[in-house]
């Protein structure tokens, strides 16, 4: 009664890998057992788990020698803290990127809150790049974090061979052609899709226009409540999809509407359709929005010192302690998870804030969503500043990337 055993049986006895090793295991833990059989090549994925005892095995007549105790298997020993203690290897970093600091900017402050970007620039103005960097200043995974992810990518089977824990926040970027399951989920046994694989990491959509419209109308559920269900006749599968969306595209279809150097080849019905194409329910949940105009030569060329992805993350992991610690006694962990009631309690404006806020609302002809998201971006720029009030020049800083809203989406 305290074993339970899991593994695939072929015919020739012996015992192969199966997906989805690490949640069985956490559900034997829940149930009371305290070993496991399972087949050595998910000895270490299961064997994170510290209350329970993995013994690896190849064959049939193995189990049974070991059951019979004719033979002894130790069982599986992993070292969470060596592993966490692994020293990331960036081959990346944001002092590659020359120029746009305020993209920069603004991309630190979606680190320290988990807040959703949307970038609109053309061709080689650097947004795919500023999107690659953002895991480079997001702070390390805590051991639930990785738990959550390895779960994810066990019962996708995408754990890779002889990896016990993922360590470092995915980064997704699925091709404009995915299909609305391989983004979702789904498939006869569902499996995750690539926002539940981006879940605690990054789900970059370059080029956003050219995904169908009913993939990206599909996030609207996933990136309000986290979570996504799946649904079948006979059952329904939910996986955590708690994900940073970081969206690109360009002024238009040829890319350069606006641009100082190259003209637009596009008419005015082109622009419209191609900007079309996203709809204002999906914008309303995107935090952010940042203009990435091109790089001039000489900033290209400059060797002036830039800041390092160290020297950012440092500032986003002590916001992120802050929030931590306000939202200890919540159910959530940062600011772009607030919910209205939280909002009210935490993102107390004075009445002069109120009055630029209510000014932006009209002008800009913003949602009560919106108006919510800029409380929550405003409310993560005074962490970062370690300021317990929500100033008027953070207020002014968070309304500026809404300013994009009808600016650029009602042509």
């Amino acid at each position: 009664n305290e074993y339970l055993i899991m593994g695939e049986l072929s015919l020739d006895g012996s015992i192969k890998p199966v997906s989805g090793v690490l949640p069985i295991a956490l559900m034997a833990k829940i149930i009371g057992k305290t070993k496991l059989l399972i087949p050595k090549a998910n000895a270490k994925e299961a064997g994170i788990i510290k209350e329970l005892k993995a013994f690896p095995v190849n064959s049939l007549c193995e189990v049974i020698e070991f059951l019979n105790k004719k033979i002894s298997i130790e069982p599986v020993s992993i070292d969470l803290e060596d592993i966490f203690k692994l020293s990331k290897n960036n081959q990346i970093d944001f002092t590659d990127i020359k120029g746009q600091e305020h993209a920069k900017r603004a991309f630190e402050v979606a680190a320290a809150g988990s807040h959703n970007v949307i970038m609109i620039g053309p061709p080689g103005s650097g947004k795919t790049m500023l999107a690659r960097r953002l895991p480079t200043i997001l702070p390390s995974l805590t051991l639930e974090e990785s738990i959550e992810i390895t779960k994810l990518y066990s019962i996708a089977n995408l754990l890779p061979p002889e990896m016990s824990l993922i360590t470092e926040r995915p980064f997704r970027a699925p091709h404009h052609t995915i299909s609305n399951v391989g983004l979702i989920g789904g498939g006869r046994t569902p499996k995750p899709g690539e926002i539940s694989l981006a879940h605690n990491g990054v789900l970059f959509l370059d080029e956003l226009p050219e995904f169908s419209r009913s993939a990206l109308e599909s996030l609207r559920q996933p990136l309000e409540d986290g979570i996504v269900t799946i649904s079948r006749s006979l059952s329904s599968v939910s996986y955590t999809s708690s994900f940073m969306l970081i969206a690109s595209l360009n002024p238009c279809l040829c890319g350069f509407y606006g641009d100082p150097v190259k003209v637009c080849t596009c008419s005015s019905s082109q622009i419209v359709k191609y900007r079309s194409k996203i709809s204002g329910p999906l914008l309303d949940r995107i935090d952010i929005h940042i203009e990435v105009p091109r790089v001039n030569c000489r900033e290209v060329m400059e060797k002036d010192s830039v800041e390092n992805s160290f020297t950012i993350r440092e500032r986003v992991e002590r916001a992120r302690k802050t929030q931590r610690e306000r939202y200890c006694e919540d159910s959530i962990f940062c600011n772009a998870q607030m919910t209205k009631k939280q909002i009210q309690e935490y993102c107390n404006i004075n009445d002069n804030a109120k009055n630029l806020l209510y000014k932006a609302i009209e002008k800009l002809n913003l949602s009560a969503r919106a108006y919510d998201r800029i409380l929550k971006v405003a409310r993560t720029i005074a962490d970062l500043e370690q300021s317990e009030k929500i100033e008027i020049s953070h207020l002014s800083e968070a309304i500026q990337y809404r300013s994009l809203d009808r600016k650029l989406w009602l042509y």
